[in-house]
């Protein structure tokens, strides 16, 4: 019985199955962390779905950005694109789509250490605030109004928590951090605007450093197991484990072992199936 963590998907099905062959991942008693981003500008998004949901048993996902960008399109507050349109033609999109609602921004195993959100976890919380604000924005996005929230959701976030803002606003920052964030001030304040890589320039002279490098981030019991960041590719140190290895990008798709003493990593080429206009 393995335990296995893959970086961000987003649709590029081929190379999926690809690794999972590579591994030898039998779904009948090993498990699968899916770091969000399952969909989006890949060439078989509903592909990746349909197979992610037909051993929905086996794994744990979290959501990222592109997977609420997929709810969003579906709920009628953000535009479609042809990546994901077929997801929304789809006749089991409804049972797609509510099975992706119900998943979490934030899983962990205090037996394994690790925790996985898909761009991590705000240097503001320490672990019991991020699960509390995590089961926060699940019961929104599970919720009968989810469609009015999402709207919301889809503005401007702050890039500081404040405990004394609205209750949306509060939920903003909360989603965009466990979905969006990579970059912070030395204050805990996040840039959602950069992508590029720790060690451009561009990052440097703004005085921005990785959201894990922040010295006043709030301690964290486990480690901390993410995906988002392709520029940052793969990256492990005592507190985090990065996983989007840009596969989308022509890179590689990446899987980690986790229930061994130190990581065992897998890789895959991939061919790249980025679209460059969704």
């Amino acid at each position: 019985m393995a335990v296995w963590a893959i970086g961000d998907i987003q649709g590029c099905f081929d190379s999926l199955q690809e690794i999972l062959k590579k591994i030898k991942f039998n779904p009948k008693k090993d498990t699968l962390w899916v770091a969000g981003d399952l969909v989006n500008r890949g060439d078989k998004s509903l592909e990746t779905l349909n197979y992610l949901y037909s051993i929905k048993g086996s794994i744990q996902v979290v959501l990222g950005n592109h997977d609420i960008a997929l709810i969003s399109a579906y709920a009628g507050v953000k535009k479609s694109n042809f990546t994901i349109q077929p997801i929304l033609d789809a006749p089991n999109a409804k049972e797609l789509i509510d099975w992706l609602r119900h998943q979490p921004f934030l899983h962990w195993d205090y037996r394994l250490g690790y925790a996985m959100a898909h761009a991590g976890i705000s240097p503001q919380f320490d672990f019991g605030m991020a699960i509390q604000h995590a089961s926060r924005i699940e019961k929104k996005l599970r919720g009968r109004n989810y469609k009015a929230w999402l709207k919301h959701m889809n503005k401007k976030s702050s890039n500081k928590f404040n405990a004394k803002a609205t209750s949306l606003d509060i939920e903003k920052y909360i989603l965009s951090s466990f979905i969006s964030m990579r970059f912070c001030e030395d204050d805990g304040k996040l840039d959602f605007k950069q992508k590029g890589m720790p060690t451009s320039l561009k990052v440097i002279k703004k005085g921005l450093m990785p959201w894990f490098a922040c010295p006043t981030r709030k301690k964290m019991s486990m480690k901390i197991l993410f995906g988002h960041w392709s520029t940052l590719g793969y990256y492990q140190d005592s507190n985090v484990l990065s996983l989007d290895t840009g596969c989308l990008w022509g890179r590689e798709l990446t899987v980690a072992r986790l229930d061994v003493d130190e990581p065992i990593l897998v890789e895959v080429k991939c061919e790249g199936k980025a679209k460059v206009n969704s």
